[in-house]
């Protein structure tokens, strides 16, 4: 019995998407459960089950029971009292307390010693509640399904602690999915008598959505819209004009293949003779960042890996003992604080002696959100000084140094022709009173900045052994040549440096250059992305209106993040420095001149694609259907547990972007739903042979998750577009 019970319980998750919560938002697709299906059957199933506005009744209450006793276990904080009985997990928790629950038997002493009398391991719970609503057999795991499916948002929280979270969530249980679903059949139990209704009520719900006319077509007509022009436009330029390879340029810069960069790239190319390139914005280097100030930690890899290095972030030596007593005085000044505030006695104190001060506060946040920002960084400064912090390579061997070094030099192709001054760029975003703040983050550092790993790679970069190591594999960093660390604030587009060790005043004058560089790149493309928000200013007061955005607490769309996202661009950086991809484009550097074997175009295509093909499902979803894959509007939701948000005070989680971050207005998008176009400046062999290596890419293009596009290298009139049964199919575009 119970291997049958554990089989349709696992099988009854596969539906289900992971959800990440709010401290490290990471894109994922949500129908991720049904990516082994052809998009099409998927984009049908996904609707049937998610996109249902009206449900029996029985079965909404059941939810707000659900929702309730989830608040409460999953709780990170923000309850005044926590949950007991937690640490023996979700159903025996909820069995032990539900006996007290008024609103779930209703002083109905059958139904209370009914919830006494359930067995112990949840496994048995649910075979006993099956049998308890007269579930056939046959139809066990559509039934366990639909208890998952008809309160996705908080199933998807479930999945997610229970496979991806490792230490960055208060879980407390592996068999959490087990015990959530005996949770859900025995309130369904006491409040759901003929709950073989739903079944009734799915079936209904198939007939009607199988009559409606399938998205696919309207995905098909914006990708073709979207490609045809575009490899138009690069057919013309034959190859971009070949790469000059005596030109050293001033300097080099590499940056995220996110699609915010790539505007960027261009206005700082537009001021002087600069080299940029696209990478993975963890650079290639799982890491654990722990600051040894505060001593928090946090993956800064994608979600797809393990971090497989933890590194200490220390400040100056000096600084350290220092700090560290500043803000172990910040913290307790910061608890003492709260437990006032939230005590049931003594918080009616704090809003009598603080509510003038507050309402001063609020005022000028509204009405000078910099000058606040600005001036409560002073204060935190005062009392908590935030010293910049240095990452240790002392738990990175040595022999994994050179392989990170050596793999984004070759991956990129920068071998030769280094300039004096490389910059290593990651990305992160600032805003206030925003809880998808993480989400503007790095889709490649699972929700956080990749200054940490940037620093890390310069570090390791500077190394004069890793150097003399690099030299044996014909890769030679000249002596004059400095990496240096920097971040690219994506909101007010300033630029960041953080030099570390010493360095030649030639390299200290071209460090100067660059920051007057990045300041008139910041001008060029704050004023474009001004226009993107529909506002026409010139370039000083398209600054000054981005950094406004980013301070203003009342913000709803603080930037369009990764909004319009449409390709994958694969291809050396000589091939893309005269196209304008209009920000919708993920740029990754690579030459297939340099990957004989193929390895380099396989990392690619099975780890920053596939982070960029979640982005690219989340946003596609959250405009096809706000309500069901996206959160509704930012001005109704609240957050729960410091998890995630909810669309009033019960509602689902809410599991997708907000309607802000995709939509101009009431009525029109701003995104355009599509699939992630892949498209790689390679001979379309050679793309073939990765793709018959990893089942994982023949799933996505075989079902039709994305599509990939071969351009002949050696005459680009000829493209190669990979057809759904993994054929190619040969197309010409002059």
């Amino acid at each position: 019995m119970f291997e049958k019970i554990t089989f349709l319980v696992k099988e009854s998750w596969k539906t289900i998407a992971p959800f990440w919560p709010l401290k490290n938002l990471v894109a994922v697709n949500p129908l991720k459960g049904l990516e082994d299906l052809p998009i099409e059957e998927a984009l049908i199933k996904g609707a049937v089950f998610f996109q249902q506005t009206e449900m029996p009744a029985p079965i909404e209450l059941i939810n707000l029971q659900t929702i309730k006793w989830l608040q409460v276990f999953f709780d990170e904080g923000q309850a005044t009292i926590s949950m007991p009985f937690r640490s023996q997990g979700l159903y025996i928790a909820w069995k032990k307390l539900a006996y007290f629950d008024f609103q779930i038997h209703e002083g109905n002493q059958k139904k209370k010693q009914w919830i006494l009398n359930l067995p112990e391991n949840p496994q048995e719970a649910i075979y006993q509640c099956l049998l308890e609503l007269d579930i056939p057999e046959e139809i066990h795991g559509l039934f366990l399904t639909l208890m998952l499916t008809t309160l996705h948002g908080w199933a998807s929280y479930i999945k997610y602690c229970t496979h991806w979270a490792q230490e960055e969530s208060n879980h407390f249980h592996k068999n959490l999915e087990t015990e959530y679903i005996a949770m859900r059949l025995g309130m369904t139990c006491v409040l759901w008598e003929n709950a073989l209704d739903l079944i009734k009520w799915h079936k209904t719900a198939q007939d009607k959505e199988s009559q409606k006319k399938n998205p696919i077509e309207i995905l098909e007509k914006s990708e073709n819209d979207y490609l045809v022009p575009l490899l138009k436009k690069i057919s013309l330029q034959q190859g971009g004009g070949g790469k000059n390879k005596e030109l050293i340029p001033m300097a080099q810069l590499v940056f995220c293949v996110d699609v915010r960069s790539e505007p960027f790239r261009r206005a700082l190319e537009s001021t002087r003779t600069y080299e940029t390139f696209g990478y993975s914005g963890f650079f290639g280097i799982p890491i654990r960042a722990h600051n040894t100030i505060t001593k928090k930690s946090y993956a800064s890899c994608p979600a797809l890996m393990r971090p497989k290095h933890t590194v200490n972030e220390y400040p100056d030596a000096f600084l350290e003992i220092h700090d560290k007593k500043k803000y172990r005085n910040f913290i307790t000044l910061r608890a003492l604080y709260q437990s006032i505030k939230c005590n049931f006695i003594t918080s009616f104190s704090v809003v009598e002696l603080l509510g003038i001060f507050s309402a001063f506060w609020m005022l000028v946040r509204t009405v000078s959100p910099v000058f606040a920002v600005r001036f409560f960084n002073y204060l935190i400064e005062k009392i908590r000084p935030c010293s910049v912090l240095f990452p240790s390579l002392d738990t990175i061997s040595f022999e994994d140094q050179c392989y990170y070094a050596e793999s984004i030099i070759k991956t990129i192709n920068l071998s030769k022709n280094f300039s004096s001054l490389v910059v290593l760029c990651a990305h992160g975003s600032t805003t206030e009173n925003n809880s998808y703040g993480t989400a503007l983050h790095c889709g490649a550092c699972s929700g956080h900045s990749g200054i940490g790993n940037a620093k890390v790679l310069a570090k390791i970069l500077n190394e004069e052994r890793v150097r003399n190591h690099l030299s044996k594999s014909k890769i030679f960093i000249p002596e004059t040549t400095y990496f240096l660390a920097a971040e690219h604030n994506t909101t007010t587009d300033e630029v960041k440096l953080y030099p570390e060790g010493s360095y030649s005043a030639a390299i200290e004058e071209k460090i100067n250059q660059l920051k007057k560089d990045l300041k008139e790149a910041r001008k060029i493309n704050s004023q474009r992305r001004s226009r993107e928000m529909l506002v026409n200013k010139s370039q000083d007061k398209s600054l000054e209106y981005t950094t406004r955005k980013s301070a203003d607490w009342a913000q709803v769309r603080p930037e369009w993040g990764l909004a319009k996202n449409a390709s994958f661009f694969i291809a050396p950086w000589h091939i893309t420095k005269k196209l304008d991809f209009e920000g919708r484009a993920f740029l990754h550097s690579y030459d297939y001149r340099q990957d004989l074997g193929g390895t380099i175009l396989e990392q690619i295509l099975t780890a920053p694609m596939i982070v960029a093909q979640w982005i690219n499902a989340q946003y596609l979803f959250s405009t096809l259907d706000n309500g069901a894959y996206g959160s509704g509007s930012k001005i109704t939701q609240n957050i729960t547990g410091k998890v995630a948000l909810m669309q009033g005070n019960a509602s689902d989680l809410m599991n997708g972007l907000p309607f802000q971050s995709v939509y101009k207005n009431d009525t029109t998008s701003y995104h355009v739903p599509m699939r992630l176009i892949t498209i790689v400046w390679a001979p379309w062999g050679g793309v073939d042979q990765v793709i018959s290596r990893h089942l994982l890419i023949q799933k996505i293009f075989r079902n039709g998750w994305g599509v990939l596009v071969c351009i002949d290298p050696d005459n680009p009139n000829f493209s190669y577009i990979l057809n759904r049964d993994l054929t190619w199919k040969k197309t010409i575009f002059n």
